[in-house]
């Protein structure tokens, strides 16, 4: 595997009011519309929570910041690149009136408990998903601090 097939990722994984916010998007690969959190590429140059804000800002249009992080997730996907995904946990306590995606490949929001989701018709990006919800509900909450900051 060469470096261009390794991806350091990060996903928002967002709980308010019992549920989670998912983004409705078009998998490039399979071309059929599905629903993730909040997600995408670290940027050069961005460090991992600048990173998730960014995303979450560019996919739904909200500005929050990070309570906590849920772990690292690991893919090996179809066309066979590696994506390594920061989780990071996001509780507000309110939300603004209006809120959008920034990002035109973003088609809609959700909030759905996941069963709610199971339930749409959506498919999951990926199993990397429900992992995230999985955990949550779980209980994992590791403190930010464990992430050193950029030197």
């Amino acid at each position: 595997m060469s470096r261009s097939q390794l991806h350091l990722t990060v996903a928002a994984i967002v709980h308010y009011k019992n549920q989670f916010l998912f983004v409705e998007e078009i998998d490039k690969q399979s071309q059929l519309r599905v629903a993730n959190q909040p997600a995408g590429h670290v940027e050069e140059n961005e460090d991992l929570i600048s990173a998730v804000c960014r995303e979450l800002l560019e996919e739904t249009g909200l500005a929050l910041s990070p309570s906590y992080w849920l772990g690292i997730s690991q893919l090996h996907a179809q066309n066979n690149h590696r994506y390594v995904r920061v989780n990071f946990i996001f509780e507000p306590k309110r939300l603004p009136m209006h809120y959008q995606p920034q990002d035109p490949d973003i088609l809609a929001l959700h909030w759905f408990t996941e069963q709610e989701l199971l339930d749409s018709g959506l498919t999951v990006r990926s199993q990397l998903v429900l992992d995230a919800i999985h955990l949550f509900q779980q209980g994992v909450r590791l403190p930010l601090n464990l992430i050193q900051p950029t030197r």
